[in-house]
């Protein structure tokens, strides 16, 4: 039985969607859990295929998520979003790997066997806020006793307003974006990841064990590039410019009005793109999909970036 923690998120539902439509897991062998009433109103449009859904909130105690891993051998772990526990330079134990240690502990505790822990497509260690929980989480499976496999994941094409200054798509008038650095990130979809993942969680779980890889694309883009591509998308030139790091926090702060803490633990984000450290050269991604994965189209839509198309098994190697 797998267990999947945060199914109705983005990356998670791409996950479960691709194992029920290309039919690599029964049903039956999975238990999704959700926090919200809007996660559980997302999964039910897939629920008559027969997974189970059991409730499990971060704040919850870890009996509560002992009791949603229950006959379950093997565990999905979708990363904590609560990206507001990192924020003030979180000392370790307290930013979002306090809730990845309860689902772990939890599933240790009721014999999972096989954890499969998502991490993210930086270095390790790495010089973002952002991998902080993940380079926390990642040293405890080392250390745990479980068997597990760390896959760091591409960053989402969607994702892209976020790394060109907090793009506003629909309504954004700036013509310069400062940003506090540049370098090629390998933007990959998430209908790839979703598929990706799925083939991994339901391969022999030897060939897994102890791994850590990363999912991206080969295909990388600056974020000098995809200024081009958004100039061109709304026919109207947006200049990239890059700053030191503290003047990208004092634009953002006083003069974008965003919320300081997030943007002090944001900002370091560049400080890692400097280091190129989001342009993957790992071709598992493509090895596992046996075709070229879903090409960076930079469509502008409702703010994000999304690929044409969608991804099924279609065949494999």
């Amino acid at each position: 039985m797998l267990a999947i923690v945060g199914a109705s998120g983005k990356l998670g539902f791409a996950t479960l969607s691709a194992l029920l439509s290309n039919q690599l897991l029964s049903p039956s062998e999975i238990v999704c859990t959700t926090s919200s009433d809007s996660g559980t109103n997302k999964l039910q449009s897939l629920k008559q295929q027969g997974f189970q859904i059991r409730r499990a909130d971060w704040d919850d105690d870890q009996s509560v998520w002992e009791k949603a891993f229950q006959g379950c051998d093997r565990l999905f772990l979708i990363s904590s979003s609560r990206i507001d526990k990192d924020f003030g330079d979180a000392p370790p134990g307290e930013g979002r790997e306090a809730d990845h240690f309860k689902a772990l502990e939890a599933a240790r505790k009721v014999g999972v066997k096989h954890v499969y822990y998502t991490s993210l497509a930086f270095a390790n260690p790495s010089k973002s806020r952002v991998m902080k929980a993940h380079e926390r989480t990642e040293e405890w499976l080392s250390g745990s006793g479980l068997t597990y496999t760390v896959i760091r994941e591409g960053l989402y094409n969607e994702s892209w307003p976020l790394y060109l200054g907090h793009y506003d798509v629909p309504g954004d008038e700036r013509s310069e974006v400062p940003v506090a650095g540049d370098s090629k990130i390998s933007w990959t979809s998430i209908p790839d990841l979703g598929l990706a993942n799925a083939i991994i969680l339901t391969s022999p779980s030897g060939e897994w064990a102890g791994r850590t890889f990363y999912l991206s694309q080969k295909e990388a883009y600056t974020l000098e590039a995809v200024a081009g591509i958004v100039s061109k998308a709304k026919a109207k030139q947006v200049n990239l410019k890059v700053v030191s790091r503290d003047e990208h926090e004092r634009y953002y702060v006083q003069d974008r009005k965003m919320p300081e803490p997030m943007i002090k633990w944001w900002s370091k984000t560049y400080d890692a793109l400097q280091d190129n450290e989001c342009e993957i050269k790992d071709s598992t991604l493509e090895d596992l999909l046996a075709q070229p994965p879903l090409l960076v189209s930079f469509k502008l839509w409702a703010g994000s970036m999304f690929p044409s198309g969608d991804r099924t098994l279609m065949h494999k190697a």
